[in-house]
């Protein structure tokens, strides 16, 4: 039976952990079978569970075309399942309530790096999609000026990451800045109620802040952004390389079809995340990279090595050995490497 569903990822992972446990233990990515139909021609599961999320435009085309539905037939199910942030994402990926979630690079490293079994199969967008963002009447006007302040952030997400960076590119210390550890749309809410004085944004919930509440960004850099990370459980990959291989299949149907068609892209992410079509376009016309080489490898790599010892900096990882060990094995390279667009109906 086909199934097109949107459940709360709180939800389905704490069912995931009941039901199923924790994920199974550390791997390499060696060890995955080679990706490919089963030799029987048969699907290597009845169930395939994928995260959709406003930050992953791709996820949002595949999940309103139905192409997975319509090549698995009835004989796979699959389902939905809405992730909030990055740190939902990693944490649907590690209870096993979900097969394969996007996360923003800076996520999936950090998750790698604290001994959850993923790997990143494909890279969807290098957005910008972090800034550091202040109310319309806000005296912030710089970096420097979060000290004494208190300011909201999603720990274990890009917008974090992007605050620690930040923060240490403008001499400011960690200690001398109050971080509230909010979900981005209720960091959102904090910053335009006044209960905070600054928020570590992320689009597109950043750029309807921006056009109904007049929110400024008073800082953005790209280069703090690291990429949009598609990823795996090990699990997942063992024992279903064919599935995996169609999601990623997926994916480049989608990214040529969001080039090809980039108004009605904007449009299915106004409609999800129930925002203007005006907020939806600044956000994939103006702030995402779409067109780029899904495989990931040198070019994500050497954005995660400037990550990666400000982890340890902040304590988010133990050691800088845990994330060399990460980076060593965090790819999974050859599902992007031989994608297939034209694999799925529809």
């Amino acid at each position: 039976m086909q199934i097109r569903t949107a459940l709360p990822l709180a939800a389905a992972t704490a069912a995931a952990l009941v039901l199923g446990g924790c994920a199974t233990g550390e791997g390499s990515a060696t060890d995955a079978p080679s990706p490919g139909a089963t030799a029987s021609g048969e699907w290597s599961s009845d169930s395939l569970t994928l995260d959709f999320a406003t930050y992953n435009p791709l996820s949002l085309i595949i999940r309103e075309q139905g192409w997975l539905e319509e090549t698995l037939g009835d004989d796979v199910t699959v389902t939905w399942v809405q992730s909030a942030g990055s740190n939902r994402a990693n944490e649907g990926l590690r209870a096993g309530a979900i097969d394969v979630g996007s996360t923003a690079g800076s996520a999936a490293l950090l998750a790698r790096a604290n001994a959850t079994p993923i790997h990143t199969i494909s890279v969807y967008t290098q957005p910008e999609w972090a800034a550091i963002v202040v109310d319309a009447d806000s005296d912030i006007t710089s970096v420097a000026d979060l000290a004494g302040r208190s300011v909201a952030a999603t720990r274990g997400t890009d917008p974090y990451f992007f605050l620690l960076q930040s923060l240490e590119e403008h001499g400011v210390e960690l200690a001398d800045v109050e971080i509230q550890n909010l979900q981005h749309a209720d960091g959102r809410v904090a910053l335009e109620n006044g209960d905070v004085d600054a928020w570590a944004g992320l689009d597109p919930i950043m750029a309807d802040s921006e056009v109904n509440a007049g929110s400024e960004l008073i800082y953005r850099n790209i280069d703090f952004n690291t990429y949009g990370f598609l990823n795996a459980t090990e699990s997942f990959l063992q024992t279903s390389p064919d599935l995996a291989q169609l999601v990623v299949d997926a994916y480049e149907k989608a990214r040529a079809w969001a080039l090809d068609n980039p108004e009605e892209t904007a449009q299915i992410l106004a409609d999800v995340a129930g925002i203007d079509l005006e907020i939806a376009q600044r956000v994939i016309l103006e702030r995402t990279v779409i067109d780029l080489d899904p495989v990931p490898g040198d070019a994500q790599r050497e954005v995660l090595e400037v990550v990666g010892p400000i982890f340890v900096e902040f304590g988010d990882v133990r050691t800088q050995e845990d994330i060399d060990a990460a980076l060593d094995t965090l790819f999974e390279d050859s599902y992007a490497a031989q994608a297939d667009p034209t694999s799925l109906d529809g």
